[in-house]
């Protein structure tokens, strides 16, 4: 009898039965519905977002960890699962989900006014409308606080002008959250993206999140109502509560790509013969399978205690910082580890392997970078702050 590396640590037994009626939903609608055409979409560099949006919406997974609104309201750890098994898919498809709920959703549903949710979170919870989030720039993205975008009061309205870089949902988005420097530091404003002056052009010639739409956000005087504002959060407290919901899904998220490499490489070295025996019989074989499951385990493990945390309201960002850091790098040392067992085989679009390193590049990036999570932990550590 064999097991799955998940099975080893006995995974199940520490998820509720509505954890795991959750994640067995979202794997099934992978495997139905994303798994056939993922390699052609990552091929392509293009996928049918808005007809994807609406079935994620009726499969309930947008903004599913809020309350209220037209939102499922589950518990944090039934979102990192779903984002898990999202991942497994692809890290794009993670990434519309990601973006969608952790950072323009949250960011109306905890920010906005009765007028903001009102108006955006029952059509986004639906799959109706989709949102992004404007916060890096080209010249800034660790450090956000630099940001050249304003707004500016002009009698009653406000006066958008900058760019945003690298969002993702842009080209798609029928709203857009922008943060900006005002008068009165930096504020968050509800753009819908049919704004006159704002424009949302797609990045091509992506090498990874090539099954994911990735835009350039260009706010040439837009014109916005004095309500579009966010009325009461000031400065970088607004942006970087959201990150941190979107990072929460990425400590999950990215052992679902992890997951998916092991899996794949398991499967392939059982039927590879080498030398008239099958590659998993080989020592060094099962001495990199070993491993890599151990650290796919442990980094589960990890993510369902910050889960619990979250869900009892106590964690916190520095927390969310070991298991981005963690959980990413380990990701993507296994599906480099994974491409080696499948050789050749490894590089082609007929496996996932290649796809899913290549993805976590980005994922290693975004929402913080390896290094600045390391600087969060630092902090953490000693009370000194290493970022300048």
């Amino acid at each position: 009898m064999t097991r799955t590396p998940l099975e080893l640590f006995d995974i199940d037994s520490l998820l509720s039965e509505e954890e795991i009626a959750m994640r067995d939903t979202v794997r099934s609608f992978v495997d139905a519905r994303l798994r056939p055409g993922l390699a052609d979409w990552y091929e392509e560099a293009s996928i049918p977002a808005r007809e994807l949006t609406r079935e994620l919406g009726g499969l309930g997974v947008l903004g599913m960890h809020l309350e209220g609104y037209g939102c499922a309201g589950t518990s944090a750890t039934a979102y990192g699962l779903a984002c898990l098994e999202l991942e497994a898919a692809d890290s794009g498809l993670r990434s519309l989900v990601s973006v969608q709920g952790s950072l323009a959703m949250y960011a109306i549903h905890r920010w906005g006014s009765e007028e903001h949710k009102d108006a955006w979170l029952p059509r986004m919870a639906a799959g109706e409308a989709i949102g992004c989030f404007g916060l890096t720039e080209p010249d800034f993205g660790s450090n956000p606080a630099g940001m050249r975008t304003r707004a500016v009061r002009d009698g009653d309205a406000w006066v958008l002008t900058g760019t945003k870089m690298w969002i993702t949902n842009g080209s798609v988005a029928d709203v857009a959250v922008v943060w900006a420097q005002t008068d009165d530091g930096i504020r968050g404003f509800v753009v819908p993206t049919d704004s006159a002056g704002f424009a949302a052009p797609e990045i091509k010639r992506k090498m990874s999140l090539r099954a994911s739409v990735t835009s350039e956000l260009v706010l040439d005087g837009v014109r916005l109502p004095a309500s579009a504002a966010f009325p009461e959060v000031r400065g970088l407290r607004g942006p970087l509560s959201c990150l941190s919901e979107a990072r929460f899904g990425i400590v999950f998220g990215a052992l679902g790509a992890a997951r998916d490499c092991l899996e794949t490489a398991i499967a392939y070295a059982r039927e590879r013969e080498i030398f008239d025996q099958p590659l998993a019989a080989y020592q060094l074989t099962q001495a990199k399978l070993a491993d890599m499951s151990l650290e796919l385990g442990k980094g589960m493990l990890l993510a369902l205690h910050l889960g619990r945390l979250k869900d009892a309201g106590r964690l916190e960002p520095d927390q969310v910082s070991l298991g981005k850091l963690n959980n990413v790098r380990e990701a993507i040392a296994i599906a480099r580890e994974c491409r080696t067992i499948l050789g050749a085989a490894g590089i082609t679009l007929e496996y996932p392997i290649m796809r899913h390193a290549n993805n976590l590049e980005s994922v290693l990036t975004y929402e913080g970078t390896s290094e600045v999570h390391q600087l969060v932990i630092g902090r953490a550590l000693t009370g000194e702050s290493a970022f300048r």
